[in-house]
């Protein structure tokens, strides 16, 4: 198929037929937020697994059309849009031929299973002429836009340090199983897709596959890409230049090999920022973002931000008096203690955020211009999630980043792993559509 007979401009008024594939707990989401468009048809639905297909289809309405190989639902030539909702090791391959097919792509966050992808799908966006937006909601929050575009302004001062955090107690875990059949509800080898293949057991589908390397990029990609993907767009950089990050698997006994707990320092130009993740110890509660500037600091989640001024002080009395200094010493002056700006609080609407994220996307296939996260948006996000993670996995060795080149520098081991072989077939699919 090509994108020749997709081309016609959707006039302002006209109905988009959307397919879906994925109805698990972000997939379930997206249905509902696309449900509540104006001009949207709940027009397909794919899954692997028989039960969600239903729960799907019966959601979407009368008129979807059910499918248990997104390949298939491509060939309907009606549809306009696909929405990617499934397993990270799945968003690449569908991405791409969705573009391949004439398909706008809505495609969940992570972008990306690791670095090659992005790239991947960017020339596939590119060559097709395609939209595609990625799952990143935060940035469609009004709130976020006005906090960013003071950060962008100067009114926190100098950003020197952003800090972020994802922590929760989920000791000892999901419990592990034994190896067996997967049910015959679910279509393992359809889930399984480009990733290796595997003996199935329960951790190895629908919702628990984010604990293994072979789906997921872990908590990293999961939570920690929402965080840096505002870092990345306030502060107005691609990429770090410099990454550590270690940590591990060091309380819970489940099934998985991501870590549960995972410490990481980005050095960005002229700033640096760090990640805590932790899976079995909330410690002290936190904010989940956090804008350091020399002027103010900003805190901001879904829900919304606080700017908290920073005081303007003598220099002199912030040295240590105890008995006071001997002549010629360091002398406090009567100077009083100023803010630099203005405290300011603004609310937020997480169920806002996703309701404008997926009006962007629709109005950009109208309108044919790039979405607020682009598909080269994305690429750039997940990147700096997997340089953390091959930086862990090499056992906290720094990787350093050339991002006008992206490649990582003077070091042959964690360059390799920027990416992965697909298992067959899809390994010739890939190769077949000669992207790079």
């Amino acid at each position: 198929m090509t994108a020749a007979s997709y081309q016609r401009i959707l006039g302002a008024n006209d109905r988009v037929q959307v397919g879906f594939i994925g109805y698990g707990l972000i997939g379930r989401q997206h249905v509902y937020d696309f449900k509540n468009q104006k001009y949207v048809d709940m027009a397909a639905m794919c899954e692997a697994h028989q039960p969600r297909l239903e729960e799907g289809l019966k959601e979407c309405g009368p008129n979807a059309k059910g499918y248990r190989d997104f390949r298939k639902m491509y060939e309907n030539k009606d549809l306009q849009a696909i929405v990617v909702s499934t397993p990270d090791h799945w968003h690449a391959m569908m991405t791409i031929l969705a573009c391949a097919a004439g398909k706008d792509v809505y495609v969940e966050k992570p972008m990306t299973l690791f670095i090659d992808e992005g790239k991947w799908m960017i020339a596939a966006a590119r060559r097709y002429k395609r939209v595609v937006q990625v799952g990143t909601q935060q940035r469609s929050g009004l709130h976020y836009q006005k906090g960013t575009k003071l950060i962008r302004e100067g009114y926190l001062g100098k950003v020197i340090d952003v800090r972020m955090n994802s922590t929760r107690n989920i000791t000892p875990g999901f419990g592990s199983f034994a190896e067996g059949t997967a049910p015959s509800e679910l279509d393992y080898e359809a889930w399984l897709g480009p990733a290796p293949k595997r003996p199935y057991h329960q951790m190895r589908g629908l919702y628990h596959f984010r604990w293994f390397w072979d789906y997921s990029g872990g908590q990293m990609t999961n939570l920690g890409a929402h965080h840096i993907d505002i870092v990345q767009w306030a502060m107005g950089v691609k990429a770090p230049n410099l990454v550590t990050s270690v940590g591990g698997r060091l309380v819970l006994r489940s099934d998985g090999d991501v870590p549960d707990t995972q410490e990481t320092v980005f050095q960005y130009p002229g700033f640096v920022a760090s990640y805590s993740m932790r899976e079995a110890a909330t410690g002290r509660r936190g904010a989940g973002l956090e804008f350091i500037g020399n002027k103010a600091s900003m805190v901001i989640d879904r829900g919304g931000f606080e700017i908290l001024p920073e005081l303007k002080i003598d220099p002199n009395n912030a040295v240590p008096q105890f008995k006071g200094h001997s002549s010629g010493g360091v002398q406090r002056s009567d100077t009083k203690p100023t803010p630099y700006t203005q405290a300011m609080k603004e609310p937020g609407s997480s169920e806002q955020q996703f309701d404008l994220h997926v009006r962007n996307f629709l109005d950009c296939m109208k309108s044919r211009q790039r979405p607020i996260a682009d598909v080269e948006d994305g690429h750039q996000v997940a990147t700096a999630c997997h340089l953390a993670n091959i930086s862990l996995r090499l056992g906290g060795r720094s990787v350093r980043w050339d991002s006008d080149k992206e490649q990582v520098v003077g070091d042959r081991e964690a360059a390799a792993m920027m990416r992965r072989p697909y298992r067959a077939p899809w390994d010739k699919v890939l190769a077949e559509l000669k992207l790079g």
